[in-house]
């Protein structure tokens, strides 16, 4: 992508965003609790890595879909989740006269097809972690309109977390407000106007790939494995 002269990065890679990200968060806090961090897409899992580690505690990730709206499969109009929780984007399904009846039908048909297949890839059809009366950390690599967190929000409430915190290291200033009035607390080192793309504020940024989540996931899931066995003995 073309820069402007003006054009600020913020994370020299990955790894010194994480960093950033780390800086924010109230690690006593999470680590005096029964807490459990969830990356809330592919990209997320490495930040939730991070900050599990940083804070000796576990972590998953939350599958989700996008909904696209019906004459324009570039255009999101709404999330599923694997807990098939559904979080529209009201504005556009009213500007483009959506019936909600298509919403519903989408969000069943893109969770049987897909996001099922997502648990069984990352999780080998295994539930998520157990959060009923915990603090949850929901973590993801950037947060440009905010279904996808909302819709997480809304999956780990259903799935009774205590307090729930969002962790990213960069965001949309006018995101950050609304995320702000639904959870406990916004962790963010760059809050920014007019966000464009997450590529645009790295001087290094690299897609994951599938091996490499899926690494991380099962490298937690075996320390998760361990430790019940080390509390059954």
């Amino acid at each position: 992508m073309p820069r402007d002269l003006n054009h600020k990065t913020y994370f020299e890679d990955r790894e010194d965003a994480s960093k950033q990200l780390i800086e924010v968060l109230p690690i006593e806090l999470l680590s005096e609790n029964e807490t459990v961090v969830i990356g809330v897409s592919e990209w997320g899992v490495y930040f939730a890595d991070q900050i599990a580690n940083a804070i000796n505690r576990q972590m998953d990730i939350l599958l989700t879909e996008p909904i696209l709206a019906p004459n324009n499969p570039e255009l999101t109009i709404a999330m599923v989740s694997e807990t098939e929780e559904v979080v529209m984007h009201r504005a556009l399904i009213d500007a483009f006269d959506i019936n909600e009846d298509y919403v519903y039908g989408e969000a069943h048909r893109k969770y049987e097809e897909e996001v099922l297949s997502y648990v069984y890839k990352y999780r080998k059809g295994k539930d998520l972690l157990p959060l009923k009366g915990k603090y949850v950390v929901l973590a993801d690599e950037c947060i440009e309109t905010g279904l996808t967190m909302l819709v997480a929000l809304k999956s780990v409430i259903a799935r009774g977390a205590k307090n729930i915190f969002i962790a990213t290291p960069i965001l949309d200033q006018s995101v950050y407000q609304n995320l702000l009035t639904v959870c406990d607390g916004v962790f963010c080192p760059h809050k920014i106007r007019d966000y464009i793309s997450i590529e645009y504020y790295y001087n290094e940024y690299e897609k994951f790939h599938f091996e490499e989540i899926s690494e991380i996931i099962n490298r937690n899931s075996k320390i998760k494995e361990e430790e019940n066995s080390r509390s059954v003995s």
